[in-house]
């Protein structure tokens, strides 16, 4: 018999209508949950409140979570600690209660105040970047979720698991002291690949391309596609070939743009990826960081 606890129909509270509150609260209710209450006060919060979770009433946090028997807390890293001390203040959590946050940059440790009234508390942070839409809750269909519980409570760990599979997404177990490390890695490549394509889509338009997006998009899916399926031996380009003339004169044309420091950056990793792989060889990487180096 399997003795993993599953959660069962469950009174979801959802503190906020954010971007991620509202899909993972509409993500449970899929699941066959209840959103007892859902707390939204800007707007975009309230519009996407009523698209995503038209049935739950709109409460003040206190009262979504003394509604709740999971409390699904969706605010901004900075928000939640002082959001979790004040409900336990308030008396709107009690034993016995799911809290889960969806902080990617935070642990279970921040919900410690809810832990100690005997809530059974885990972090689950969707893998994902979402826009607060309908379509949304089709990205969760075998999206990762980090899911983290404390170290000594195999219990959290198996509920957190299960709501994610609820959810049709994968869970990963992120240990506590490995979710800064974590959410760096996912930022690094999430954040910053937004800008270096927007980065690419304004050079590109600086160099008469109307359309630089539609030239952009087969390049750059091939190249992520390639990097994912690959890793290094993906890399090509004039800074893994060692071309050090084809990167001086990149320099040059971008001397007056803001790209240019980045590209610098990018491009001596690149070498030294690109060389630790063996695609470069070491005098032509050589060639390449003196270029990169020393022209300002």
């Amino acid at each position: 018999m399997d003795a993993t606890p599953r959660p069962a129909r469950l009174a979801v509270g959802v503190i906020s209508a954010g971007r991620v509150g509202s899909v993972l609260g509409a993500a449970l209710s899929r699941a066959g949950h209840v959103v007892s209450a859902v707390a939204a006060v800007s707007r975009d919060s309230l519009r996407r409140a009523e698209e995503l979770l038209p049935d739950a009433p709109v409460l003040s946090p206190p009262e979504v979570a003394a509604s709740a028997d999971l409390v699904l807390l969706a605010v901004p890293d900075d928000e939640l600690p002082g959001l979790v001390r004040g409900l336990v203040a308030t008396g709107s959590l009690r034993a016995g209660q799911i809290v889960v946050h969806t902080s990617g940059a935070q642990g279970v440790d921040v919900l410690r105040p809810a832990a100690d009234l005997g809530a059974l508390c885990v972090a689950l942070h969707p893998v994902m970047t979402f826009t607060g839409r309908v379509e949304d809750v089709q990205r969760m269909n075998a999206c990762s979720v980090g899911v983290t519980a404390a170290d000594d409570d195999e219990i959290a760990w198996h509920v957190g698991e299960a709501l994610v599979v609820e959810m049709s997404a994968e869970p990963v177990r992120v240990p506590e002291a490995a979710r800064p490390l974590y959410h760096a890695a996912l930022a690094h490549g999430a954040n910053h690949l937004i800008t270096l394509v927007a980065d690419c889509a304004d050079l590109l338009r600086g160099a008469g391309i109307q359309d630089a997006e539609r030239m952009l998009g087969p390049l750059l899916s091939a190249a992520l596609d390639n990097a994912l399926r690959h890793g290094d031996r993906a890399l090509t380009g004039p800074v893994a070939r060692g071309d050090a003339g084809t990167v001086a004169k990149h320099l040059a044309v971008l001397s007056d743009t803001g790209t240019l420091p980045a590209y610098r950056i990018l491009a001596l990793r690149t070498a030294a990826r690109a060389q630790a792989a063996g695609l470069l060889k070491p005098e032509l990487a050589s060639d390449v960081r003196t270029t990169l180096e020393g022209q300002a």
